[in-house]
C-alpha cells in the first residue's frame, strides 16, 4: 500500500518537529576580545571587545568593530594567492624595508600562537583573544 502524498507530507512535517523546531533568532553571535599591541613604541596596548557570527572569519569580526568602534582602524592588502593580509592598524603600517609587520597571535593564559591561517580564513573562537603585534622579523642573510 501506498502513501498519500498528503500522509508523506505531514510524517516529514512531524519529523522535522521531533527534531527541533526552526530558529527565527538568526546566527549566533560569539564574543571574543582584540588587542593591539606595538613592540615598537611605549604605547599601552588597547583592547576591544567584540564578536563574530558562529562560522564567522576574523575578517569579518575586525570589519564590525571598526565599523562601532571610532578608535579602531585597519586595512588590508589582498594578495592574488593568499588572499587578505593585515596592513595597517590605528594608522600604523607594516613596512617591508624596515621589516615590520603586524603578528597576529591568539592568546591562552599567557601563551601565545600564531594563527595558522590568515584573516580572511580564521575563525575565531567564543571568548578567544586576539592579538594584532606590530613587530619587526630579521632579513634572511641570503638576500
Amino acid at each position: 500500500m501506498a502513501l498519500s502524498p498528503v500522509t508523506l507530507l505531514s510524517l516529514g512535517f512531524l519529523l522535522s518537529l521531533a527534531q527541533g523546531a526552526p530558529s527565527n533568532k538568526g546566527p549566533v553571535s560569539l564574543p571574543f576580545r582584540v588587542s593591539v599591541e606595538n613592540d615598537l613604541s611605549n604605547l599601552t596596548p588597547v583592547s576591544y571587545a567584540s564578536s563574530v557570527v558562529e562560522g564567522g572569519v576574523l575578517i569579518g569580526a575586525l570589519r564590525r568593530l571598526q565599523e562601532t568602534q571610532n578608535d579602531f582602524k585597519f586595512t588590508v592588502q589582498e594578495h592574488p594567492d593568499f588572499g587578505p593580509f593585515l596592513e595597517s592598524v590605528n594608522g600604523v603600517a607594516g613596512d617591508e624595508a624596515q621589516n615590520t609587520y603586524w603578528e597576529i597571535l591568539s592568546e591562552n593564559s599567557g601563551e601565545y600562537s600564531r594563527l595558522d591561517v590568515g584573516i580572511g580564513c580564521y575563525t575565531p573562537a567564543t571568548n578567544e583573544h586576539i592579538v594584532l603585534r606590530f613587530s619587526t622579523w630579521t632579513p634572511n642573510s641570503d638576500e
